[in-house]
């Protein structure tokens, strides 16, 4: 199952929202040119890349609220993975990146404004399971650009430079 890059988005001076770009340049410690006001809660080697799927994106846009493209702060937007395709542990190749998904992206209130009524809630795993946006480690850097695939890793599959 492949899916693919919709949206790239950092934001130099931290917090959200995360402005659209054409590819990221990811490290270890994260997204090159992007920064975390927060470091307690965002951020650090498991919480390097944060994704938003698009389906949970129109989900909430259906449902009335607010949210565009990196509104609440994640810095790559999927689409076409499947429904519940991710949980922690799961490996993606996002063009020559490989990410672990680490966990779930707790919301905050620094993202209501992408929510009716500032509630920003809607987009938390523990309320609907899944409708989150999730963490990720980086297992091998490099450049996500527009438009690339993304896949599932399977544990033994050769990913990366050799």
């Amino acid at each position: 199952m492949t899916g693919a890059v919709i949206g790239l988005h950092v934001n130099p001076n931290g917090g959200v929202p995360k402005h659209p770009v054409d590819s990221i340049q990811i490290a270890q410690s994260g997204c090159i040119g992007d920064k975390q006001n927060d470091l307690k809660h965002h951020g650090g080697p498991s919480r390097a890349v944060c994704i938003l799927e698009r389906r949970i994106m129109e989900r909430l846009q259906s449902d009335g609220h607010p949210i565009q493209p990196g509104s609440t702060g994640e810095n790559i937007l999927i689409d076409g993975l499947g429904i519940d395709v991710l949980s922690v542990g799961t490996h993606l190749a996002v063009g020559t990146v490989v990410l672990a998904i680490t966990g779930d992206a707790p919301p905050c209130k620094t993202i209501q404004r992408s929510f009716s009524e500032g509630s920003f809630k809607h987009l938390s795993h523990k309320r609907i399971e899944g409708q989150t946006r999730w963490y990720a480690r980086v297992i091998e850097p490099g450049t996500v650009h527009l438009g690339d695939e993304v896949r599932l890793v399977s544990g033994d599959e050769q990913v990366g430079n050799p």
